[in-house]
C-alpha cells in the first residue's frame, strides 16, 4: 500500500509541475525515477520509451503508467496515471466550465518561467540519453540525422519514418554485437507463441472488444457516441499530444472551432498530458452533465494506450532480449535522442526563450542542474518564484 501511495504522490507532484509537452515529461521522468529515485535503470527506461514510440496513444502517459506498473503492479500503474493526469484534468475542467480567459500578467509570467524550466529539463535529459545511447559514431549519426529530418520536415510521417528506419538499421546492425553489446542477449523465443500470448491477454482482448463494440452502440446512446469518438482517436493517434488535434477535429466536426482552439491552447499551457484536451471537449459537448462528459472523454482517449502497454509490457521485455529486437531498440533509442533534440529546439526552446535574459536564465539553470544536482522539487519551486518576478 505504501508503494502505491508513493507512486501516486510522485506522479501527482509531476502532474502539477510538468510543463512542456511529452518530450519534457520524459525528461522529468528520467530525472525523477532514473537519476534521483533509481526506481529503474536507464536501459529499462529506454525500453519503455521505445515501447511507447511503437504504440498509439499518449507517449509520456504510457511511460508513466509503465513505471507505476513496475513499481507497484496494476494498482501502481493506475496510481501513476491518476496522479499525473488529475492536476491537468481539474485545471482544464475549470477553464472549460467557467469560460476562463487568458491569465493575468502574474500567471503568464509563471507559465513563462516554467517553460524555461522545461528547456533546462529537456536539455539535461537529451544530454544524459545521448551519453547512454549514442556511444559510437553510428548511433550518434542516427540521432543527428533524426533530429535534422524532424527539424526540416516536422510532421508525424517524418517521425514514423525516422523511427522505422532506425529500427530497420538496428536489426541489420544486430549482426555486429559490438554495437549493441549493452542491450542484446543471445536468447531466442518462438515469435508465434509470443504473438499468441499477446492476443490472449485480457487487456488486449478488452482493447479490441471496445474498438469493435462502441461504434454500433454510438447509434443508440449519446454517451457511447462520445466515448467512441475519443476511444477511436486514442487508438489511432501516433506521435503524442500535438497529433491528436487534427484527428479530434475530424471526429468532432460539430464543435465550435473557436472553442476547440481555446481548449487546445489551454491544454498546451497547463502541466501534464496534452491529451486532457479531451477533458475540455467532453465538458463542452455535454453542458448539462459537463463533469460526466469530461470524465468519459478523458478516460476514453487514454484507455486504449494504457491497455496496450498493459498487454505488451512483460512481453516487450522478453522480446527485447532477442538480438534482432535488441538491435531495433538500439536504433530506436538513438533516434529518440534525435527526437528529443529536435523537440528541445522546436517547440520547447522557441516557445520559451524570447530574449537574451531568458537564454541567460536557462543557461545558468542548466549549469546548476548539471553541476550541483539540486532536488527537482527545489528546482521547480525556484522557477515558480522566478515566474512572479518576470
Amino acid at each position: 500500500m505504501f508503494k502505491i501511495l508513493e507512486v501516486f504522490w510522485r506522479f501527482l507532484l509531476l502532474g502539477c509541475t510538468s510543463f512542456g509537452g511529452p518530450a519534457a515529461h520524459l525528461g522529468y521522468f528520467q530525472k525523477t525515477f532514473v537519476q534521483d529515485l533509481k526506481w529503474l535503470e536507464q536501459e529499462a527506461y529506454a525500453q519503455l520509451i521505445a515501447l511507447s514510440q511503437f504504440l498509439p496513444g499518449p507517449g509520456s502517459s504510457q511511460v508513466g503508467f509503465a513505471i507505476g506498473l513496475k513499481r507497484a503492479g496494476i494498482a501502481g500503474g493506475i496510481a501513476a496515471f491518476l496522479g499525473f493526469t488529475l492536476p491537468s484534468f481539474l485545471i482544464i475542467y475549470f477553464i472549460a466550465t467557467t469560460q476562463f480567459g487568458e491569465g493575468s500578467s502574474g500567471v503568464n509570467g509563471l507559465i513563462h518561467s516554467l517553460k524555461l524550466l522545461a528547456v533546462v529539463i529537456v536539455a539535461d535529459a537529451t544530454l544524459n540519453m545521448q551519453r547512454s545511447f549514442c556511444k559510437e559514431k553510428r548511433s550518434l549519426c542516427i540521432a543527428i540525422l533524426s533530429a535534422a529530418a524532424l527539424l526540416i520536415l516536422p510532421n508525424i510521417w517524418t517521425q514514423m519514418a525516422v523511427l522505422m528506419g532506425a529500427a530497420v538499421y538496428g536489426v541489420v546492425e544486430s549482426r555486429n554485437q559490438s554495437h549493441i553489446e549493452n542491450t542484446a542477449l543471445n536468447i531466442q523465443k518462438n515469435s508465434t507463441s509470443t504473438v499468441k500470448s499477446i492476443l490472449a491477454k485480457p487487456p488486449f482482448i478488452l482493447f479490441i472488444s471496445l474498438f469493435l463494440m462502441l461504434p454500433p452502440l454510438a447509434y443508440i446512446s449519446d454517451w457511447a457516441a462520445l466515448a467512441t469518438s475519443f476511444y477511436q482517436t486514442g487508438s489511432l493517434v501516433f506521435g503524442g499530444g500535438h497529433v491528436v488535434l487534427p484527428l479530434l477535429q475530424q471526429s468532432l466536426e460539430h464543435i465550435d472551432n473557436d472553442r476547440f482552439i481555446a481548449g487546445y491552447a489551454a491544454a498546451q499551457a497547463v502541466p501534464g498530458p496534452m491529451f486532457t484536451l479531451a477533458t475540455f471537449l467532453g465538458a463542452e459537448l455535454t453542458p448539462n452533465a459537463s463533469l460526466i462528459g469530461a470524465l468519459v472523454a478523458t478516460l476514453s482517449i487514454f484507455l486504449p494506450g494504457l491497455l496496450l502497454v498493459l498487454s505488451l509490457q512483460n512481453t516487450w521485455e522478453s522480446l527485447a532480449k532477442q538480438p534482432r529486437v535488441a538491435g531495433a531498440i538500439w536504433g530506436v533509442n538513438a533516434a529518440v535522442v534525435g527526437l528529443l533534440l529536435s523537440a528541445l529546439y522546436q517547440p520547447i526552446f522557441l516557445s520559451a526563450v524570447q530574449s537574451n535574459i531568458d537564454f541567460a536564465i536557462a543557461l545558468i539553470a542548466f549549469f546548476i542542474l548539471r553541476q550541483f544536482k539540486p532536488p527537482i522539487l527545489l528546482f521547480v519551486l525556484s522557477f515558480i518564484g522566478l515566474g512572479f518576478l518576470l
